[in-house]
């Protein structure tokens, strides 16, 4: 891919409807499960991870399995005008192919994703694994999630693990932050089956 990359965010235009959303466009009502940057709507035979940064402590992803699936989903600050996903995509995309892995972008019903094959280790070989990465820039913040399993090849899986993700609501705060700073995560505090997992 040649040229100026983008700094336009990229959305699906329904997003203010449909997520992934704002903690602005929800009402409390809903019984989320607060993991402080992003929030989720608990349900039935969903599994919660939470990848936590070895030495610093500090949780740095969100790993929900569903389905016989993965969703592992990060939200960073972004400014109010520019996005990140166009310069994130680009930028995946030359590390899975330095990696020796292969992809090709396509376009969803989220906007612009990328599907491929990543490297990966699994019970001690090396192996490619079907992926794909989703991104949505949304008011100051970008969530990323990358979809792993069935749900990376089969449609109406994928559909699915994306509904999971148009679920998620993200909590920016009000704090000021420098563009591409992951949003704090934490567990919760009813964090009875949520497991985690260092990285």
């Amino acid at each position: 891919m040649s040229g100026p990359i983008s700094d336009a965010k990229s959305a699906p235009a329904d997003r203010e409807t449909t997520g992934p959303y704002d903690e602005s466009e929800v009402s409390g009502v809903r019984p989320w499960v607060d993991l402080g940057a992003l929030k989720l709507i608990p349900r039935e035979g969903l599994n919660l991870r939470l990848e936590v940064e070895e030495g610093s402590g500090r949780v740095v992803a969100v790993g929900m399995d569903y389905l016989g699936s993965t969703l592992q989903v990060q939200a960073y600050s972004t400014s109010r005008s520019s996005g990140l996903w166009h310069e994130v995509r680009n930028q995946l995309a030359e590390q899975i192919v330095a990696q020796g892995g292969t992809v090709t972008e396509a376009l969803t019903e989220l906007g612009p994703e990328l599907q491929g094959r990543v490297p990966a280790v699994v019970e001690g070989s090396h192996v490619l694994q079907d992926a794909r990465f989703i991104g949505v820039d949304g008011p100051r913040w970008f969530l990323r999630g990358v979809i792993a399993g069935p749900a990376a090849k089969d449609p109406e899986q994928g559909a699915k693990l994306v509904e999971l993700f148009r679920d998620i609501v993200v909590v920016r705060g009000q704090q000021p932050m420098p563009p591409r700073e992951l949003l704090p995560l934490r567990v919760p505090e009813q964090a009875s089956g949520i497991a985690p997992t260092q990285r």
